[in-house]
């Protein structure tokens, strides 16, 4: 249509008018009344209406002019015409223009998830076109690209503008993977990834999270123009897992040292996580089985995670490294003591980053997954002892040591929990509206 506009404007527009015209020529009007009601009086009003007149009407259309606004997402093999197409604009100046232009072309071509935003007019030239990024989590500052089009032709300029924060609720359900919900629920991953790691000591997201579990979420988004451009941290977090209910607040009881806590006021943090990788697959578990290399059955002294080689092995408790090296079958392995008889082991690894004698806290990257020593392929093999004595590391999260809050913030921490408590409902209840629960 916008082709026949442009090249038979007076026809168009002519016969746009004829269709007006046709269609006002009276008006009547009958009073709603039913057949058998005798008392009930109808009438008919006829009055003639003047309409303006054909030329008037077609000069009106012919200086009519509309813009359509479309919004995509910048891929990493972007060129100006593939982005320009998805964004609906049919415009060789201005595929030129972001070619030729460095500070557009950086800024549009060659990264990936930045939101494009662009307006076209009634022949799909472009009339304007914006774009927002951050350098660096830590930036309080977003940059934002505008192209603009005057009587001169296409213009360019790079603004600086504050983050302003702002919260973000959202509730969901697993339906196979944690990952694959999360996604659905447009959930950023370093979101997902606070998740696991708040509820790490009480959940074992390796091999308990089932269909029909449930989480909710409120937490941090730094925005520009209304746009969220990074993620901060959870404020708040439930998840059911198999009917449990387990629950967390982030709270500060001093300024600058915070943690999160159970409703009641108990710390969450515990003196293990219960695995040493962020997230991966559980490919052999504690206890007799068919060696994979050997071919007949012996005890398993510990659990192994499959994960491609070089993903990151954190300590899974505070405690000093007594041993990093290699040694027999476990190849590259790392021996942590934790202190009152107990220790970890970290065996198979493609690389060490820590030394012997060295003391380490919960969550530091000790080394990487590899295939090192008698290994069929990359995982992790893990071990909890007692006394040197191995224990199926699930027994982990009875092992928990927590700072309660302390007496004279009680109250403070009171309203804080009530409040998470409503911010909890509300995204339960706007999940239900969605599911049409």
């Amino acid at each position: 249509m916008a082709d026949s506009l442009q090249r038979h404007p007076q026809r168009v527009t002519a016969a746009l008018a004829a269709v007006f015209l046709l269609g006002g020529g009276g008006a009547f009007a009958v009073a709603n009344g039913s057949a058998t009601d005798s008392n009930v009086k109808v009438r008919e009003i006829t009055h003639s209406v003047q309409t303006q007149g054909l030329a008037e009407q077609v000069k009106a259309l012919e200086g009519y002019s509309f813009q359509l606004s479309r919004q995509d997402t910048s891929r990493q093999n972007d060129t100006a015409d593939s982005l320009l197409s998805r964004l609906g604009v049919v415009d060789a100046e201005a595929a030129a223009f972001i070619r030729q232009n460095k500070s557009v072309r950086e800024a549009l071509l060659g990264t990936s998830g930045r939101t494009v935003s662009a307006q076209v007019d009634e022949r799909q030239r472009l009339v304007s076109l914006t774009t927002r990024w951050i350098d660096g989590d830590e930036a309080v500052k977003f940059s934002r690209l505008v192209v603009e089009r005057d009587d001169q032709g296409l213009l360019s300029r790079v603004e600086s503008a504050p983050l302003t924060a702002a919260t973000r609720v959202v509730s969901g359900q697993v339906d196979s993977k944690l990952f694959t919900a999360m996604d659905e629920a447009r959930i950023p991953d370093s979101v997902t990834d606070q998740l696991t790691e708040i509820f790490s000591g009480l959940v074992d997201f390796h091999r308990s999270v089932r269909r029909g579990d449930r989480f909710t979420l409120v937490y941090e988004v730094m925005e520009a123009d209304g746009e969220a451009l990074r993620a901060g941290r959870v404020l708040s977090a439930e998840f059911i897992n198999r009917g449990k209910r387990n629950q967390a607040m982030w709270f500060e009881q001093t300024p600058g040292n915070g943690g999160y806590y159970t409703p009641d006021g108990k710390s969450l943090k515990r003196s293990y996580t219960v695995a040493p990788l962020a997230f991966t697959r559980v490919s052999s578990n504690f206890g007799s089985r068919n060696h994979p290399i050997f071919g007949y059955v012996r005890e398993h002294s510990g659990v192994d995670y499959a994960a491609p080689t070089g993903t990151p092995v954190r300590t899974v408790g505070d405690g000093q490294v007594t041993f990093a090296g290699v040694q027999s079958g476990y190849g590259n392995v790392v021996f942590v003591d934790h202190g009152q008889g107990q220790s970890t082991v970290y065996a198979h690894l493609s690389r060490i980053d820590v030394a012997q004698g060295q003391k380490i806290t919960q969550g530091t990257t000790i080394g990487a997954v590899g295939s090192t020593g008698y290994a069929t392929g990359p995982h992790l093999h893990f071990e909890f002892r007692i006394n040197n004595e191995p224990h199926d590391p699930a027994v982990l999260a009875d092992y928990a040591r927590t700072q309660p809050i302390a007496p004279e913030l009680r109250q403070v921490f009171k309203t804080a929990s009530a409040y998470m408590s409503t911010q909890m409902a509300a995204a339960k209840q706007l999940q239900s509206g969605v599911m049409g629960e």
